[in-house]
């Protein structure tokens, strides 16, 4: 279906993907849903190739990795996405060239299909609704691919302008903190304010505090104390 090819080309363009070789598409090529449905992706559809067998479309690959939920009657290697593509990129890198083979969204890849392809890529998934729709599948694939190679730290503190608070910053902002609870008694009974304190030195330590954290701190603090002494 056009909307399928459409919806791949533009899980492939999301990703940096956008060689993608057609085999017999039943709508015939080119088709006006597909590019409807690829939103952008139009550096994919342009540099489609056309072949009508898979034998052609695989002729001048090295590694060829067939996607498939089921369990096939096939001797073959079953990668997961993450392993699938750190292969073909360490493929590619020694001059492989390399194709992932998706079937028709009704029925997937037949088995002579699978047969041809070096090893099979399986998505974990739920047991009793293991059903993916063509886009999907090249999503999760393109996604991996990108992700073997990306850069990105897994976790960042978006600091919004701020920046991340000095030690100097924290160590005044301690003082501060211990000089307040001191002079209304939190540090009860008098024996465990070392252990208390360093507590308190602790979380000040742990928490990312920024700049601007420690500001809106001693602003509130100094607040607290004026409340309680027109209190008293």
């Amino acid at each position: 279906m056009g909307e399928n090819i459409g919806a791949a080309a533009r899980a492939m363009w999301n990703f940096g993907l956008d060689r993608m070789r057609l085999v017999a598409p039943r709508d015939g090529w080119p088709n006006p849903k597909a590019q409807a449905t690829a939103s952008g992706a139009a550096p994919v559809l342009d540099a489609v190739r056309v072949t009508e067998t898979l034998a052609e479309a695989t002729g001048d690959l090295g590694l060829v990795l067939a996607t498939t939920a089921r369990p096939r009657d096939l001797t073959k290697l079953v990668l997961t996405p993450e392993r699938a593509m750190a292969e073909a990129r360490a493929a590619i890198a020694a001059g492989v060239r390399v194709g992932v083979l998706f079937g028709p969204e009704r029925a997937g890849l037949a088995n002579p299909d699978i047969a041809r392809a070096n090893a099979i890529v399986s998505v974990p998934v739920n047991p009793a609704f293991g059903s993916l729709n063509l886009g999907q599948c090249v999503l999760l694939l393109a996604y991996e691919w990108m992700r073997s190679a990306d850069a990105t730290p897994p976790a960042e503190l978006a600091l919004a302008g701020a920046r991340r608070a000095s030690g100097i910053e924290i160590e005044r902002l301690r003082d501060h903190l211990v000089g307040r609870l001191d002079a209304v008694g939190f540090f009860f009974p008098p024996h465990k304010r070392p252990s208390m304190v360093q507590s308190l030195e602790n979380l000040l330590a742990r928490a990312p505090l920024t700049d601007a954290d420690v500001r809106t701190i001693h602003g509130i603090v100094r607040a607290l104390a004026v409340k309680v002494k027109g209190r008293k």
